[in-house]
């Protein structure tokens, strides 16, 4: 009965998502108020029939039910509770009800939230994100039906697939949802726009917070999903540039982009068509990036021939709403009026040049990414573009994004002064020159590349101290007025350093690791010791233990600094009787802001077991900087001007203009 409850609740909110996609778009069209608050409560309560159906689908997960299929597949009686619930989007079919659930969840916040928005633009957003909506619980419900039965339920399932047995799969899905979601809302404002043809400062600051929220859990969920993938796979990297990873870096480098262009448009109504586009590109590429790996296409081109029927209605929901929404810009752009000039030298020209270097960047990606698999499609050649191809596109666009960040703060809008600029960033420079004159002193011509790395992360580490010191006035004023503009400063320009300062530690710790990591691989038999970074690691043995559904035999190493322990690993090889797979769980000792990383190998026949060994200098700065961004984020989130939208003239002026 739950199963039936689950499929029903779909069904009625694909009903009432139908309602939303067409009567507000005819109030706005007509200036019917009764048509257009509808749109609010429709959404609302789609958003309680989704969460009806999702809560099903977990309780048919938590209470083993494999009469459905999806639970069947993906979960057994034996699992811990915890991977039973993350079971539940640990699939594609789960994933696409999370998707909805998230989705509806956004729409519901604008329809709760949205009071400050003119009522035929509320109506709109609202309708477009129901189009949306509409689209999703249509393929769920033809192609991905969480809720088919099997007619004969077998007594146990095949179980969760081992490698997301893991509270990873509890934290890296949503978030990543949270963000690939979230840039629908500025997508929905975008289309809503466009419609009306009416794009002004005013609705850079509505779309602004939605489009900030997005990015914060995107920027934590690609953060998550590195660390899992740093530990779960056992070869220490943090970033492989697998096609996985790349669709959800796509849209955080457009989002970061569109976050800045709306900056511009909201302070001097200008890239009024350029942040529209941007704001359409964005979830374009959310889209592209969700439903490449989720129907298996990047992994081989012969997924739709496998499932013919998703991958067709996958091909057409891409061109629905990634074709018509760049048709009707295209339609309704050139009828927007241009914004306010402004100098090459100034703020909006730095924002402007920020814009470029990120949708270069995402460009260079998005090709990587794409050629094999059309490549493939065209004339059958399989071909592997990685790091190599990356490092050479990629690298040198972000490193010059770098070199520019801080002076972007310090310009002044309109007209800017460079050589002021320039002269207040003095500091910045000497450190930065600093920093990486020391590291070439120390390991010499070969650290080239290091040196410059870590002396553009303490360039804009340092710029954005000065961003702060220069509108506080510390050192000019005296402590107690200083302390008082620190005060009113706006949380927005804390959020603006944070974010930046975040930047520059990530850099720190990709720099650290990769160039001075420090590797073994080694065979020990008990009692045997490897050294490496100054630590002495010795291999105590190995037991055998059982799990709630697998056997597991854990290997004891106890590492040693001076003779002294400092501490004991335990990584382990774990044996799925469900699934018949095997997989190593790896340890991990943290060291300040660095790891010892330990995988185990094979055991051989002499008893010996083969070892990976890392020492990982900084690593620990990679997520901990990606966390200081999305802090950032956090508090220009809560800066009043963001959170009560447009100021009250503008939204008495845009209701004026209806």
């Amino acid at each position: 009965m739950i199963p039936e409850l689950g499929h029903y609740a779909l069904v009625l909110a694909l009903a009432l998502a139908l309602v939303q996609s067409i009567a507000p778009c005819v109030g706005a069209h007509r200036r019917d108020g009764a048509l257009m608050q509808l749109a609010a409560s429709t959404a609302v309560m789609q958003f309680g029939f989704v969460t009806i159906s999702f809560a099903a689908l977990t309780a048919c997960y938590v209470t083993s039910d494999f009469s459905v299929a999806t639970v069947f597949e993906n979960s057994n009686s034996q699992m811990p509770l915890i991977y039973k619930l993350t079971s539940v989007w640990g699939n594609h079919e789960g994933s696409m009800l999370l998707w909805v659930l998230i989705l509806s969840l956004f729409g519901a916040l604008v329809a709760v939230f949205g009071g400050n928005l003119p009522p035929t633009l509320k109506a709109n957003v609202l309708a477009v994100q129901s189009w949306l909506a509409a689209a999703f619980y249509l393929f769920i419900l033809f192609t991905s039906n969480p809720f088919l039965r099997l007619p004969h339920p077998p007594f146990e399932g095949r179980d969760l697939n081992p490698i997301l047995q893991d509270p990873g799969l509890a934290v890296h899905p949503p978030l990543l949802y949270l963000g690939y979601v979230g840039f629908s809302i500025a997508f929905s404002f975008a289309i809503a726009a466009l419609i009306d043809g009416r794009i002004d400062a005013a609705w850079a600051r509505w779309v602004r917070p939605w489009t900030l929220a997005a990015w914060m859990f995107l920027t934590l969920g690609i953060a998550m999903g590195s660390y899992w993938a740093y530990y779960t796979l056992g070869w220490g990297g943090f970033w492989f540039w697998d096609p996985v990873e790349n669709a959800s870096l796509m849209p955080w480098l457009a989002g970061t982009a569109l976050l800045h262009s709306a900056a511009v448009m909201e302070k001097r109504n200008a890239l009024k068509i350029w942040t529209v586009l941007l704001a359409i590109l964005t979830f374009s590429l959310s889209l592209i990036g969700t439903f490449l790996v989720r129907s298996g296409v990047l992994t081989s081109v012969h997924a739709f021939a496998n499932d013919p029927l998703r991958g067709v209605f996958i091909l057409a929901i891409l061109v629905a709403f990634i074709g018509g929404g760049l048709a009707l810009f295209a339609w309704r752009a050139p009828l927007l009026r241009r914004g306010g000039l402004f100098a090459p030298i100034s703020r909006e020209g730095a924002l402007i040049l920020n814009n470029l270097l990120l949708t270069t960047s995402c460009l260079t990606v998005l090709v990587g990414t794409l050629y094999p698999l059309a490549l493939e499609v065209a004339t059958g050649a399989k071909i592997s573009v990685g790091p190599p191809f990356f490092n050479l596109t990629f690298v040198p666009l972000f490193l010059l994004l770098m070199s520019a960040v801080p002076f972007g703060p310090l310009l002044a809008w309109k007209r800017g002064d460079l050589a002021g600029v320039t002269q207040r960033l003095t500091a910045a420079f000497a450190l930065a020159i600093l920093g990486a004159a020391a590291t070439l002193a120390v390991q010499g011509a070969a650290a080239g590349l290091t040196s410059l790395g870590l002396g553009l992360a303490l360039f804009v580490m340092t710029g954005a101290v000065v961003d702060v010191v220069e509108r506080t006035g510390l050192f000019r004023l005296s402590p107690g007025a200083a302390l008082s503009r620190a005060r009113g400063l706006p949380r927005a320009a804390w959020g603006t350093a944070f974010a930046h300062v975040g930047l520059a530690l990530t850099l720190i710790g990709i720099v650290a690791v990769e160039s001075w990591a420090d590797e073994r691989i080694v065979a020990l038999k008990p009692s045997q010791s490897v050294a490496l970074s100054g630590y002495d690691v010795t291999f105590d043995g190995v037991t055998a233990r059982n799990g709630p559904n697998y056997r597991e035999r854990v290997a004891t190493f106890t590492v040693r600094k001076g003779g002294v322990a400092v501490g004991v690993m335990t990584p382990s090889k774990r044996s799925f009787r469900a699934r018949e797979m095997t997989t190593s769980q790896t340890a991990l000792m943290t060291l300040g802001l660095s790891q010892l990383y330990l995988a185990l190998g094979d055991v051989e026949g002499d008893g010996a077991v083969v070892v990976r060994l890392y020492h990982k200098p900084l690593v620990l700065l990679i997520w901990i900087g990606a966390a200081v961004m999305a802090l950032g984020g956090a508090l220009s989130l809560s800066d009043r001007r963001l959170r009560v939208g447009a100021p009250r003239p503008a939204l008495r002026s845009a209701i004026a203009a209806e």
